[in-house]
C-alpha cells in the first residue's frame, strides 16, 4: 500500500504551468491598465491598483465616467482666444 501524502511530480509541474499561466495574464491585464491610465492622462501607476480584488469591479466605471484630464486639457485649447477653431 502507498500511504504518502501530498502532490506527486506529475501534479507540481500542472501546478506550476498553471499558476504561469495565472502570472502571464495577470501581467498583460496590469500592464494593459498600466498604459490607459497613462494615455488617459493619469499617472500609469494606478494600473497596479487592479491587483486588489475589488478594484477591478470599480477602476473600468471610474475610468467609464470620471472627466479625463486629457479631454479636460482639450476643452481648455479649443476654448482659449485666436486657436484656430470656432
Amino acid at each position: 500500500m502507498d500511504f504518502r501524502y501530498g502532490p506527486g511530480p506529475a501534479e507540481l509541474i500542472l501546478i506550476l504551468f498553471i499558476m504561469c499561466i495565472v502570472l502571464t495574464f495577470t501581467a498583460i491585464k496590469v500592464f494593459s491598465f498600466c498604459r490607459i491610465f497613462s494615455k488617459a492622462g493619469y499617472s500609469w501607476a494606478f494600473g497596479l491598483l487592479m491587483l486588489l480584488p475589488f478594484s477591478q469591479a470599480i477602476i473600468p466605471l471610474i475610468l467609464a465616467f470620471m472627466d479625463w484630464p486629457v479631454c479636460k486639457e482639450l476643452r481648455l485649447l479649443k476654448q482659449e482666444p485666436g486657436s484656430g477653431s470656432s
